[in-house]
């Protein structure tokens, strides 16, 4: 399902020490390689872990937009949490918007101290559904923790991505990049984590 129209409007978010904007430089690298032109905004809740992350990466063949995505005008949004799913769903969404969630929660101090609740996660993958036109979810937390690296849930999302074919990344263009971003000792763990992404939405 390929994403039209020009600018593409991608929105990634999630909490602080995900890897969140490591995620999307690489998308942008990998793009403006390509010929793209490629603008990145990053707006940070806390500046510390455990804060929201959120980035819009404006992506157009032909001209330079500015890097802020108007509300109701994402294309795909790519979520390293779910609730920060839904809470980018609600300010970018619209009918054609594309999810893709990575359904391992992260739970809020208020929450971890029995203050809050945290959104039932059925309920919360439901919401996502309807405010989509099409949604994924993908464990990556797990697929990452299950290579002993929980951090790499970023590459494993990055391959989801190319997976579900909606930009115009291919898993070549990724491994290339993971071999110029990652030192050599972690580059074959960061290339496993994008090739699980990958399955796991094509199987």
């Amino acid at each position: 399902m390929k994403v039209q129209g020009d600018p593409i409007n991608l929105i990634i978010c999630g909490i602080g020490g995900q890897g969140n904007i490591l995620l999307s430089r690489i998308i942008g690298r990998i793009l403006t390689r390509k010929g793209y032109k490629v603008n990145i905004g990053e707006t940070f809740g806390a500046a510390q872990r455990g804060g929201a992350v959120f980035s819009s990466v404006r992506i157009s063949k032909e001209n330079n937009y500015g890097p802020l995505i108007p509300e109701g005008h994402g294309h795909v949004i790519l979520s390293l949490e779910p609730l920060e799913a839904l809470r980018s769903l609600c300010t970018f969404g619209n009918p054609e918007v594309i999810t893709l969630t990575n359904t391992a929660p992260i739970y809020p101090v208020g929450v971890l101290s029995k203050r809050l609740e945290y959104p039932n996660p059925e309920k919360t993958k439901e919401a996502i559904r309807k405010l989509s036109k099409k949604s994924w979810f993908v464990n990556a937390t797990q697929m990452a923790a299950e290579l002993e690296s929980p951090i790499a849930a970023n590459m494993v999302m990055l391959g989801a991505l190319i997976g579900i074919r909606t930009m115009p990344v291919t898993a070549e263009d990724a491994e290339a990049e993971v071999r110029r971003t990652f030192p050599t000792p972690r580059v074959d763990l960061n290339l496993e984590a994008l090739h699980r992404g990958i399955e796991a939405v094509t199987q």
